[in-house]
């Protein structure tokens, strides 16, 4: 454990995460000064001093002692506050440990905000590298990191405005079933064994929710239809039709760009299953290895092998799909930079339209995380290399990056990349970071956005829980009444 200690109680989530990203898997406490807390033998510890026209940061580090100090460039503003904080920690860490962050200081989950807000000012024309400048000399951004991020943001601008902002919306309906439950997975999800029973209930109060939904987007435009989970095709084809049969009664789909569906686990995927999907006109589907690594995919809990995700990719192509998604991982237990490459290269051979690429993230609730805590992190090995080798092996199949988003506690403090085919773009993948159209989202774990004037956002939850959620499906709908009834 490493403790660092402030003088005053301000920024303490923006100290935590970058402290975190410069010692991965170890935990970060931040404190008053007057803590009687202290790292654990062999940490260094830290000491955040607040003064009037700038910060002290110092490191003690068994009887040595380090101070830094920056002066506030504005001590009136707020934000440039924080981010002369986070640059002083950010230059006395790195110096000290010897060792660059490739997103620098950034540590929140949408980098292409920065380039997305310059890009579309209308007080100013920014070009590209004046763009990269400020990314590299205000948040220590590098120069590769920078320019992706800017590639991305002037993709995302282009698809972005072939949307209805003022009044359309997206979709989201969450099937909260799977096979199983992945190692490394946090996502609201039951075993479909389990809880088959309780599916025919579940879709009875789904429909109601769409009903009520449907109302109150009554005369909105539908640009955008997700269906996940879950893994959604553990329902079985009867499910699938009646899911999808009612969906298209109560929702106007004439409008609608992009019918997503994560047909994720190959485990749950039967070419019945996927022409249901086509008839009822989805048009971009995912099937995921997450690693073609048989020994990683027995260990994560990934029933099944590399040859049936192969066998599942290839019947959607017989059904007719032309915009087929797989996702990889990067980062999983004991896999090296040869197994990402060997990865890789089978999912060439495929040639899907889009190629997902995660780094993994170790969420607290994921049954990793309790692994890690008994095996230690040293296994989970993702590197500049390896997400190299991913982004050299898009290109290659002719995908380029069009969305980008991070997360906390990621492996080796990377990112996650969307890759696609020019004009196979996912396009609710863009709307979920960007958060620029309200989300109506329907199903267990699921969250609606409605944003107003200004950028304000406000949101609504459903229940985790599948039979709180049959159960209490009129409080469901009274929340979504509440968020949208003007």
């Amino acid at each position: 454990m490493i403790v660092v200690k402030i003088s005053e109680p301000q920024f303490e989530y923006d100290i935590h995460s970058l402290v975190r990203a410069f010692y991965p898997g170890v935990e970060v406490k931040v404190s008053g000064k007057d803590s009687k807390m202290q790292s654990e033998e062999g940490m260094p510890e830290f000491e955040i001093e607040f003064q009037r026209n700038g910060i002290s940061f110092c490191i003690k580090d068994k009887d040595e002692r380090t101070e830094n100090h920056a002066l506030f460039q504005d001590p009136d503003d707020r934000a440039e506050i924080k981010n002369d904080l986070k640059m002083l920690i950010y230059k006395s860490l790195s110096k000290y440990l010897k060792k660059e962050l490739p997103w620098g200081t950034l540590t929140g989950i949408r980098p292409t905000k920065i380039p997305m807000t310059m890009l579309t000012d209308q007080t100013k024309e920014y070009d590209e590298e004046e763009i990269l400048r400020l990314m590299q000399e205000k948040y220590a951004v590098s120069e590769e990191k920078g320019r992706l991020s800017i590639a991305i943001a002037k993709r995302e601008k282009e698809l972005l405005s072939r949307l209805h902002y003022k009044n359309g919306y997206s979709l989201y309906i969450g099937i909260p079933f799977c096979p199983t439950t992945c190692l490394y997975c946090s996502f609201t999800s039951f075993p479909i064994s389990a809880w088959a029973d309780k599916v025919d209930a579940y879709l009875t109060a789904l429909e109601k929710e769409m009903d009520a939904t449907a109302q109150l987007m009554d005369g909105k435009i539908l640009d955008t239809v997700y269906i996940g989970g879950g893994t959604p095709t553990t329902l079985s084809v009867s499910e699938l039709d009646r899911l999808f049969t009612k969906l298209k009664a109560v929702f106007d789909f004439s409008t609608v760009q992009e019918f997503t569906v994560e047909a994720g686990r190959a485990d749950s995927i039967t070419k019945e299953k996927l022409q249901v999907l086509y008839e009822h006109g989805v048009t971009r589907i995912s099937v995921n290895p997450q690693t073609m690594k048989e020994e990683t995919l027995k260990f994560i809990g990934r029933k099944a092998t590399a040859a049936q995700t192969a066998e599942a990719y290839k019947m959607a192509r017989e059904v007719g799909f032309t915009n087929i998604n797989m996702d990889i991982i990067l980062g999983l237990p004991g896999e090296s930079e040869e197994d990402v490459s060997e990865t890789i290269q089978k999912i060439g051979e495929l040639a899907p339209d889009s190629l997902t690429v995660h780094s993994l993230a170790v969420k607290r609730a994921s049954k990793l995380s309790q692994w890690i805590q008994v095996n230690g992190i040293a296994l989970l090995h993702n590197t500049e290399e390896t997400m190299e080798i991913a982004a050299k092996g898009a290109e290659k199949m002719g995908l380029v990056p069009y969305y980008l988003y991070r997360q906390k506690n990621m492996s080796g403090n990377f990112e996650n990349v969307g890759y696609a085919a020019e004009g196979k773009f996912g396009i609710y993948n863009i709307l979920m970071m960007e958060e620029v159209q309200d989300i109506a989202a329907l199903g267990a774990g699921s969250i609606s956005k409605r944003l107003y004037e200004g950028g304000r956002i406000e949101r609504c939850e459903n229940v985790k829980d599948v039979a709180q959620y049959i159960g209490r499906i009129e409080e469901m709908i009274e929340r979504k009444g509440k968020l949208w009834g003007d």
